[in-house]
């Protein structure tokens, strides 16, 4: 599988949006499901057409999504062929019911709560009747409350009172009959089937026993006789019961799964409704569907940001916690990136729209997990394949029971009753909810957060994984080099040191030499132009400075213009051996110190190793620096084992030979690490939530915190616990109420406790999923290894690593020339030689070592020696020829 993924922030509009066309899922709304079977009903209706390559139904949020070449017209058909209703997401009419610019139209459709106002007027119905008829049935009949004269001793009278009454509910509920027989006429029963023929059976034998009484009545039968029969084996009360108990149940399973989509309301919530523009030089607000590319919008204090964009002037603080979870507001300038929906909250910014509509950071939110309530966990197929054969055999063993009752020599009356007891009190329902209520809560714990789970998939695999994978570049370390330490010379203080070095670097676009100016900026030393500035190809940088004379760079290139001090020198080999680039800095003939650079670990990325360590996973540090560097770095990062001088394309052997370990997932920017990221378990794009990277990993963590991957850990741990509960729940309830109902315990339960107990079942599995907003994935006192987990063996970890690394440093087995490059300072100098050469048409991969001073190319062709030599000095290095 390979991932094409466009270089950071250069995403033309129309590429942008035809390749998310391609890629992603087209969503559907489904109506009429009422549980697991009929989830799994469509699911199968929709597989057979042909070109269709995945279809995943969500019961929960009734959506489906589909993929494969198959038109929006056959998908519907197949839908309703199969008995249900289906509706495209995002069609044109539903497009024009809001003047929304974000296009959420279709998903706030989808997630609105009809069912529970719905319900709830037919259960105050069903109530006014219910309570007149158990008034009746158990009130009279049981406690002798009065009853109108008419009505007294009149048992005829009494029982056709509550067949009328019982009626009457059964009508308000007509939509469980509805439903439940067209299904069992479609060949797919439903829960609604086991409702329907529950109450249908015992409205149809208590109006036989009706007609029973009648004709005793004619034949001259006792008092005695007809109130034997009227209380005994009328179960009009029952017919009516069973309906309203279970919309009872239905309207709490409604209101609690309403609380389980929650997370994804309340971001449909944030899209911003209009937006100040400026055109003409004055301020108009408009719509933000009117917002296009490249207009020019104002966000004052206390204003929300209506599309993506970026500063053209003022700066202010924007709090994106929103988007990123993180609370801190972020400083903005000219030049940053502002987000749709983040909190402009001090000073005036002007931006330029750069994303508008469904390409905005938060409309691509939003539809990841959309996407992921559409998905289903691997765990879920377990209550998929219980759930298709769950009706049928129910309705099989209530026939069984009712019959085996016969058999044994009871009434017909008293075998129905068990029958009907098995029927209602079975609940498929509870099966089909258990993963994705739990799913969906989630992935809406993980949006607040700012970690974007793609699938179900990957919200259950990230708990599972036992080797993480981190690039260190923008991973581990902040992704540009800093000054991180400063040695001046005798008699010179640190400040003095870095005017002048700072002054000389100043006119150099090196990125080392723009970590030394950013330092001077940063303490507020002042610095000054250098004249007769010359770069030095190969050896370093020189200028005057007044009238003195520098020079700057590495330690072989002073040491042939000063003697460096013996502990200087110690200094510099100290500070070489922990990653660090030391230069050198020289003036009139004399050494004035030695500034180090290098690309720091975060503050983070410590504790957020040690986090994973604990929650038993193996780290391995995945990067291209040279050996020395490579474990300098690991060492304060506490890393378990270094792949180093690895290429993106070698990342991807490493990712795969540590997968016959155990699963993997592979943390990077999404962009440099594709390859890896498709290779791994799970593909974790980290820092990346604005740029394309959201849709090429399983996971997107917004922030750019490496703590953020433990605590993915965490969350999914925790969804995966509760999906085990709920499942358990599910299976054991009607592992133990199927035969408590058959009688079988010699326990005799009546159809309406049944009832009841069927009600309380689905509504327990959501409310035990609600419980996961109370989980805190922040909470480190409870990381212990995952029970059962493979403990991957510290030698094999290495020796995978060593297998998959060692080629790639500078490969023999291809056509391979090592060249003589100097100049070279650090990993930076590295990383351009090697862009450089592999930029030419006869080489297929490249290297390079500022250590050696080496760099190699694998041909493709024959070698073009002056091309060689001149991409490699238009970079300002020295090419000294072939290597012996």
């Amino acid at each position: 599988m390979i991932t094409l993924i466009p270089p950071r922030g250069i995403w033309p509009l129309n590429i942008c949006q035809e390749w998310k066309s391609n890629i992603r899922m087209k969503q559907y709304i489904v109506t009429g499901m009422s549980c697991a079977a009929c989830q799994a009903r469509v699911e199968k209706a929709v597989s057979a057409l042909p070109g269709v390559s995945g279809v995943s139904v969500s019961l929960l949020t009734n959506s489906m999504g589909v993929e494969g070449d198959v038109s929006p017209a056959e998908v519907i058909r197949a839908v309703e062929k199969a008995g249900y209703g289906a509706t495209e997401k995002g069609t044109p009419h539903e497009q024009e019911a809001g003047e929304n610019a974000f296009g959420f139209e279709a998903e706030k459709d989808a997630l609105k709560d009809r069912e529970t106002p719905r319900l709830r007027r037919r259960l105050i119905l069903s109530a006014g009747f219910l309570l007149i008829l158990m008034y009746v049935t158990m009130g009279h009949n049981m406690l002798g409350w009065p009853v109108p004269p008419f009505l007294v001793h009149n048992h005829l009278g009494l029982a056709l009172t509550q067949a009328l009454l019982s009626a009457a509910v059964m009508i308000i509920n007509a939509p469980f009959f509805r439903s439940g027989f067209k299904s069992l006429i479609h060949r797919a029963p439903n829960m609604d089937t086991l409702v329907a023929l529950g109450s249908s059976v015992s409205f149809g034998w208590s109006v036989f026993v009706f007609y029973q009484m009648t004709a005793m009545i004619t034949q001259g039968a006792d008092n005695a006789s007809l109130m034997e029969i009227y209380h005994n084996q009328l179960y009009f009360e029952s017919a009516a019961m069973i309906p309203a108990l279970i919309t009872v149940g239905k309207m709490l399973e409604a209101m609690s799964k309403g609380r389980t989509t929650s997370a994804l309301k309340s971001l449909l919530s944030l899209a911003p409704r209009t937006a100040t523009l400026l055109r003409d030089g004055q301020e108009v607000r408009v719509p933000a569907a009117e917002v296009r590319v490249g207009d020019v919008f104002v966000v004052r204090p206390g204003e929300s940001v209506p599309v993506d964009g970026v500063v053209t002037d003022g700066s202010s603080a924007v709090n994106e916690a929103a988007l990123t979870g993180e609370s801190i507001p972020a400083d903005k300038g000219v030049g940053d990136t502002v987000s749709a929906a983040t909190i402009n909250q001090s000073g005036f910014l002007t931006c330029r729209a750069t994303r508008v509509g469904e390409d905005t950071t938060l409309s691509q939110i939003v539809r990841l997990v959309s996407d992921a309530a559409a998905t289903k966990a691997p765990i879920a197929r377990i209550a998929d394949r219980v759930s298709g054969v769950f009706v049928p055999a129910v309705i099989g063993i209530a026939l069984l029971v009712t019959l085996g009752w016969l058999l044994a020599g009871r009434e017909l009356g008293f075998s129905l009753a068990r029958g009907i007891s098995v029927l209602v009190i079975s609940c498929p329902c509870a099966l089909g909810l258990a993963t994705p209520v739990a799913i969906m809560v989630g992935n809406g714990m993980g949006a607040k957060r700012g970690i974007l789970f793609k699938t179900g998939e990957s919200l259950e695999t990230a708990g599972q994984i036992d080797i993480v994978a981190l690039d260190k570049t923008g991973t581990i370390t902040a992704g540009e080099p800093r000054v991180t330490d400063i040695v001046p010379a005798s008699g010179l203080t640190e400040e003095e040191l870095l005017r002048r070095a700072g002054s000389l670097e100043n006119q150099s676009e090196h990125p080392l030499a723009r970590a030394v100016v950013a330092e001077a900026e940063r303490r507020g030393v002042a610095l000054s132009g250098a004249e007769d500035f010359q770069i030095l190809s190969g050896s370093g940088l020189t200028g005057r400075i007044g009238k003195a004379v520098l020079h700057g760079g590495s330690e072989k290139y002073i040491s042939s213009l000063t003697a460096i001090p013996a502990d200087m020198q110690r200094a510099g080999g100290e500070l070489s051996g922990q990653g660090k680039t030391p230069l050198y800095f020289e003036e009139d003939g004399r050494l004035i110190g030695m500034i180090a650079v290098a690309d720091t670990i975060k503050a983070d990325s410590a504790p957020a190793i040690a986090q994973l360590k604990d929650l038993g996973i193996r780290v391995v540090m995945l990067t291209g620096d040279n050996e020395r560097t490579a474990r300098a770095i690991a060492a304060q990062a506490g890393v378990d084992e270094v792949a180093a001088g690895t290429m993106p394309q070698d990342k991807q052997r490493v990712v795969k030979s540590l997968k016959e370990l155990g699963r993997v997932a592979m943390v990077g920017d999404g962009i440099n690490d594709a390859p890896a990221l498709t290779e791994a378990d799970a593909g974790v794009a980290i820092g990346a939530g604005t740029d394309v990277a959201i849709d090429s990993a399983d996971i997107v963590l917004m922030n750019s915190a490496l703590s953020d991957v433990a605590r993915a850990v965490r969350l999914s741990r925790a969804v995966k616990r509760n999906i085990h509960e709920n499942l358990f729940w599910a299976f054991f309830y009607n592992l133990i109420c199927i035969p408590l109902a058959a009688g079988l315990f010699g326990l005799y339960m009546s159809p309406m406790i049944g009832a009841a107990a069927m009600s309380l079942s689905s509504f327990t599995v959501c409310m035990n999923a609600l419980r996961l907003n109370l989980f805190k994935p922040e909470d480190i006192r409870r990381d212990r290894p995952r029970r059962g987990a493979k403990r991957v063996d510290p030698q094999a970890l290495k020796d995978a690593v060593l297998k998959s690394v060692t080629p790639a440093a500078c490969p023999r087995d291809e056509k391979t020339v090592v060249l003589r490059v100097d100049g070279m300072m650090c990993e930076h100098c590295e990383a351009t030689v090697k862009r450089a050469l592999e930029a030419l048409p006869f080489v297929t991969r490249a290297g390079a070592s500022h250590e050696k001073g080496e760099a190699w190319v694998v041909l493709s062709g024959e070698m073009d020696l002056q091309a060689v030599k001149s991409a490699i000095e238009d970079e300002d290095y020295t090419f000294q020829g072939l290597a012996n």
